[in-house]
């Protein structure tokens, strides 16, 4: 697997490996290029991809699993960590009744069958034969995945890249911040693969628990439920978008989502395509 680089965004670009408060840090290509081949033959084995859909349950709550719980806050999850909220139902052949585990909103599957109003699928990123309700799945039948982004939570950094005639090239190198896990309100960003959903050039959210607007985050790329790329948060009453935060590259600490620097938020905006591009959430 050869990696390149020709940037397209060179704006706050980060080293392959540099020092946050005297800890080395880096760009784990490896690894990143071991994904791209783990991904590669995934889509070679596949005639066709879907991508799991219940953002905010419009498709339904998932029934609970034979293996739920509750975490610490009275949150329902399976056995595996996933949530209720937002997830899709898995289940194995001959037990149509309760779901063994969850998938995540957003998250790539390979669709293998249709029958009886499901589809049998085989998730990209644990593998195994599924059978999930057909309405949970927003199929993208034959698609060519030749965009990728690589959110490395470790490190706090991120790297997209663009298959080309024989290489991949690396199109650009930043600091970003991902999502704390501090419940209720706060998240850790999913690891997993997904596929961009959705676009919101100023995405609003809330104030912490209650429902008055506090903000709004510009060019937001959505990739699973609630879990957006965006660019430096606007918390009213400002209204002004700033270009950078000194926290970028630091530590963990959105609500779920990966906050980059607002222009490299608007280069993923425009340079990756909703159904097309594929986000990759690593440690």
């Amino acid at each position: 697997m050869k990696i390149e680089k020709q940037l397209l965004y060179d704006r706050h670009t980060l080293e392959d490996n540099y020092e946050y408060r005297k800890v080395e840090r880096s760009f784990q290509w490896d690894k990143i290029a071991g994904m791209i081949d783990s991904l590669l033959n995934f889509e070679n084995q596949a005639k066709e991809f879907g991508a799991l859909s219940n953002y905010k349950n419009r498709n339904g709550r998932a029934p609970l699993s034979d293996s739920s719980r509750k975490d610490a806050y009275r949150a329902i999850e399976d056995k595996y960590g996933v949530k209720r909220d937002q997830s899709v139902p898995f289940y194995k052949t001959g037990n149509w009744e309760v779901p063994e585990r969850y998938g995540r909103d957003g998250a790539l599957v390979s669709v293998i069958r249709d029958s009886a109003g499901f589809l049998l699928v085989t998730p990209s990123s644990f593998g195994g034969e599924w059978w999930v309700p057909e309405k949970y799945v927003d199929r993208l039948g034959g698609a060519d995945f030749r965009k990728l982004i690589f959110i490395d939570r470790t490190n706090q950094n991120l790297a997209t890249l663009e298959q080309g005639d024989s290489t991949w090239l690396v199109r650009s190198m930043n600091p970003i911040t991902t999502g704390l896990h501090r419940p209720p309100y706060k998240r850790e960003t999913p690891p997993g693969v997904y596929v961009i959903r959705r676009k919101l050039e100023a995405m609003p959210f809330l104030r912490d628990g209650s429902i008055e607007p506090g903000g709004f985050a510009p060019w937001a790329s959505r990739f699973s439920g609630g879990a957006y790329l965006h660019g430096v948060p606007v918390n009213y009453p400002d209204s002004v978008v700033l270009e950078y935060s000194g926290t970028l590259g630091t530590t963990p600490r959105s609500h779920m989502c990966v906050r980059n620097a607002t222009s490299h938020a608007k280069f993923i905006y425009d340079w990756a395509p909703i159904s097309e591009a594929l986000v990759i959430v690593f440690d």
